[in-house]
């Protein structure tokens, strides 16, 4: 109890020490009109926003960014945090640049200054290493960007450290030179130009409930770029999707083992689908006839089957998560979902789904 009181002195204390050195954090309404700040439109009718509105590119001269690597990435100009493109949330729920936590706690990091222009891909904990975040929210940014400016022209990517999966998708795109400037490293940036794009689709609340907002384009597009690249290998029709390799606890189904075994039976061969290169992962599910699987990342990858694939995700029924079906609803798949009943929390000791083989059987 007493270390962690003197911990929050010491917090207090750094936080107030940084807001004399750098200044405090103000918010005033209309930030975003000031001759140092560029909005450009993108003028595209294949890349608009869910409500058809179009997409803005901002450009603002001798600004920083503060994050803090969980909820806040913060743009800063003349000490003003910046409107729509300052990246805030409240447990999990996305809010107005007035309610930032760096009102209160200013830019308690150390800054590092760049002679040169930063582009802003970071958005917390999220996009740093969430499969269907990076191919939903974070790649779709550079395709706004290049409507504008050139991603050439961009001397520095604010991003965290790159996993060789994510280096694996910038190759296929052909960015494989691109500058990472670490985002959990340096949290406090000064720049000569900060520039930053509207989010692809999440603009309020809970991403959770966000996602019938994303649009057709973004399916599209990753289909276009990606699609030609797979690499074929000698994969069933029928996939079963083994969850079993990811480090998170939930969507872990109890009877994994009778659900494999029961699958196999019926002619499915069982995948851990962030076991495969991503060129192969593309191709399992392009040639997939139908897929059963527990929600996880691998269902972003629904994105590159061909339509009509018939579809079984498995849930709990507490997991609010929708976006496998979103996913299918625009690549037009053949898709069904089974909610499993909760299991209570001090029976959850190998996962929380327990499926009913019978069930299975009837929806396959």
């Amino acid at each position: 109890m007493f270390k962690k009181k003197l911990q929050g002195v010491f917090k207090k204390f750094f936080q107030f020490l940084f807001k004399i050195i750098y200044g405090e954090i103000l918010y005033k309404e209309q930030n975003l009109v000031h001759k140092n700040i560029i909005i450009s439109k993108v003028n595209s009718s294949n890349i608009k926003k869910f409500n058809n509105e179009f997409y803005k590119v901002y450009k603002i001269k001798n600004a920083r960014v503060y994050n803090d690597t969980v909820e806040n990435v913060a743009i800063i100009h003349q000490n003003q945090i910046l409107d729509k493109i300052s990246y805030q949330q409240q447990n999990g729920k996305l809010c107005k640049a007035n309610l930032s936590v760096i009102l209160s706690k200013g830019t308690p990091r150390i800054k590092k200054k760049i002679n040169s222009n930063l582009f802003i891909l970071s958005q917390g904990a999220s996009g740093n290493e969430n499969y269907f975040h990076w191919m939903f929210d974070i790649i779709p940014k550079l395709r706004i960007l290049n409507e504008v400016y050139k991603l050439e022209e961009v001397n520095f990517f604010y991003f965290s450290k790159l996993k060789p999966w994510q280096k694996d998708i910038l190759d296929i795109m052909g960015l494989n030179n691109i500058k990472i400037l670490n985002s959990n490293i340096y949290r406090h940036v000064q720049a000569k130009e900060i520039i930053a794009v509207d989010h692809p689709w999440y603009e309020k609340g809970y991403i959770l409930e966000e996602v019938n907002n994303i649009p057709r384009w973004i399916v599209d597009w990753l289909r276009e770029i990606f699609l030609p690249k797979s690499e074929y290998f000698d994969s069933n029709e029928k996939i079963f999707i083994d969850r079993s390799e990811s480090k998170f606890k939930h969507c872990q189904i109890v009877n994994n083992l009778e659900v494999s075994s029961f699958l196999e039976s019926k002619g499915f061969t069982k995948y851990k689908v962030g076991q495969l290169p991503f060129k192969k992962q593309i191709s399992l599910f392009k040639n997939a006839k139908i897929i059963v699987g527990a929600h996880g990342a691998a269902f972003a990858n629904l994105v590159f089957c061909k339509p009509n694939t018939k579809v079984i995700e498995i849930k709990p029924k507490d997991h609010l998560n929708y976006i496998s079906r979103k996913i299918s609803e625009i690549n037009s798949l053949n898709y069904k979902l089974i909610e499993t009943e909760i299991i209570p929390d001090n029976k959850k000791i190998n996962g929380d789904i327990y499926l009913d083989i019978k069930y299975l059987e009837k929806m396959i």
